[in-house]
Order: structure tokens, then sequence, then C-alpha cells
């Protein structure tokens, strides 16, 4: 096992291992910046992470893998548009164990006619599970893109259904 990583430019990562895959996270003065699935195979060593926001965040994802945890409580900061930022704040309102289509997302945010566009700022989102763009889904109920894998999603929305 290996240390958190420190990439220069206040940058500071730890990898963990899920049930269904490794998972980066990314920290930056004190908010989370990326989490995303990787091909990273040599996971950190949770006795060696010194950062307490990568701590609190390794922690609550190993708690909503463990159906105890529905909702996060991390300091996040998501660089992108203000069309981006919208599209992940209405991300983050959709319930534990629910779904969302795109073009009810574009809706929620005030563009009905923005769906697709909807789609590229969900594909864009830096923070993979806590900003939760794996429930969203397309308008035929039918699984649809997502960066870590369709498979990844379907678990992750099974999972979540389980400990509804």
């Amino acid at each position: 096992m290996k240390q958190e990583h420190n990439k220069g430019k206040g940058l500071t990562t730890a990898v963990i291992r899920t049930q269904i895959g490794n998972i980066e996270i990314e920290e930056k003065e004190g908010n989370i910046v990326r989490i995303e699935f990787t091909e990273e195979m040599n996971p950190t060593d949770e006795k060696n992470v010194t950062s307490p926001v990568l701590r609190e965040a390794i922690k609550q994802l190993q708690e909503y893998f463990a159906g105890q945890r529905k909702e996060f409580d991390l300091p996040i900061k998501m660089q992108g548009t203000e069309f981006q930022k919208k599209v992940w704040q209405a991300l983050q309102e959709i319930p534990y164990g629910e779904v969302s289509s795109y073009g009810k997302l574009a809706e929620k945010i005030g563009n009905s006619k923005a769906g697709r566009a909807v789609g590229m700022a969900n594909h864009r989102n830096p923070i993979a599970i806590v900003v939760p763009c794996h429930r969203v889904i397309g308008s035929n109920g039918k699984l649809v893109g997502y960066a870590g894998g369709l498979d990844k999603k379907e678990w992750l929305l099974a999972m979540e259904k389980k400990y509804k």
C-alpha cells in the first residue's frame, strides 16, 4: 500500500479499493475537486493519509458502499461553466435510490430544450458518486452513458435501490 500522493500545485490524491473498482480522490486547498474511477492498481494505505479532507472522503465513500450513507457532507469545489455548475447542483438534488432523465434535469434548470447539453455537462462531472451523475437515465428508462462504464452505473443504482 502506498501513501497519499502530493501532485504539486496543492493537489493531494488517494486511491481506494471499492466493490466496483478503484477510485481516485483529489483534494486541493481543503476541498474535494475530483473523484473518479481509475486504473491505478495500488490503493493508498489509509493509515498514511494525512489530509483530513481526504480521510473524511474515504470514510464517507466507504460508508456509502456499505449502504450506511445516503448523503455526503464533504467540502467540494467544482470547476466548470455556470451552466455545468447549475446541472451539477441539480444532480445533487436527485434523492438517493431514485433516478431522473436528462430532459427532466433540463426542465429543472429552466431550459427544457437543453437535454443534450445537460448530458454533456453530466459527462464532465468531476466528482463521481458524491455528485450523483449515475442517477441520470435516458427518457425511455434505459441506462445511458456513464464515464465509469454502464456496468458501474447499473451496480450503483442497484445498490442504492437495495439500501433505500
